[in-house]
């Protein structure tokens, strides 16, 4: 059984966060880049799924659309333990966009499970891997918590509305997964890191997509007011504020 691990690579979150040309790009000057974190969890998880020998899975390859640059985050991947990477040579456009290129590796090579997480840190998009499931006519589950192999049986943990739902579904799918699919991410021991320098990224030319959105303008959020100290023997001067400038009461 074979894993596909979609992967984004994003700024650090502790990045400053700068714009260039007019406010319309990031500026990538000193940004720190990171594997997505749902995507570094739905890694772990793959890769836990591999470890375990009560199971059939047998490779974990991880696949990721952007430039030459963000092969480092790839290095990271492979570092953690995957056995394989995919790189579709192309600037990141929409959700869309990503999603058809994952789409395309996807028709070009066969796997049972395609994990994606549930979000990107940078834009919170949650559109892609329902997109890839979309394009691939596969059905994919959404929020999965946990997921457990049984045999040739996939066993899945979601969330919902006020509990947990179980799901038993049939390969090929494409897994969306959140927070709680796996406790810590994986952490690359130096050994995976020395392997990881000979492990070949495969790198594919994208197919021939527009994109359906386009990156008009980046707006910063109005810097926030300076705060207000209110004497603790004054509290109609606090009651007055929350009422006046907060609406809390």
């Amino acid at each position: 059984m074979k894993i596909l691990v979609c992967i984004s690579n994003v700024p650090d979150t502790t990045t400053k966060v700068k714009f260039v040309e007019n406010d319309t790009k990031l500026d990538t000057n000193g940004v720190q880049w990171v594997i997505n974190p749902w995507d570094e969890l739905s890694l772990t998880r793959a890769l836990e799924l591999k470890d375990d020998a009560g199971n059939s899975v047998n490779n974990v390859t991880v696949a990721h659309v952007g430039p030459a640059t963000s092969e480092p985050t790839i290095r990271k991947a492979l570092a953690i333990g995957a056995d394989e990477a995919i790189r579709v040579n192309a600037d990141q456009g929409d959700a869309y966009y990503v999603a058809s290129q994952l789409a395309e590796v996807l028709r070009a090579n066969q796997f049972d499970i395609v994990l994606c997480g549930i979000e990107s840190s940078d834009y919170n998009g949650s559109s892609v891997g329902s997109m890839v499931a979309e394009l691939l006519g596969l059905p994919s589950v959404s929020a999965i918590s946990n997921l457990q192999i049984e045999g040739e049986k996939v066993r899945i943990t979601r969330e919902i509305d006020g509990g947990k739902e179980m799901l038993e579904v049939a390969t090929p799918f494409v897994g969306i997964v959140q927070k709680g699919i796996a406790k810590e991410p994986r952490i690359a021991a130096m050994r995976g890191i020395m392997q990881a320098r000979t492990k070949k990224i495969a790198v594919v030319e994208p197919a021939a997509v527009d994109s359906l959105t386009q990156v008009v303008k980046f707006d910063k959020p109005a810097p926030k007011a300076a705060c207000k100290f209110v004497d603790a023997d004054k509290a109609a001067d606090l009651i007055a504020l929350l009422q006046a400038e907060t609406k809390l009461i």
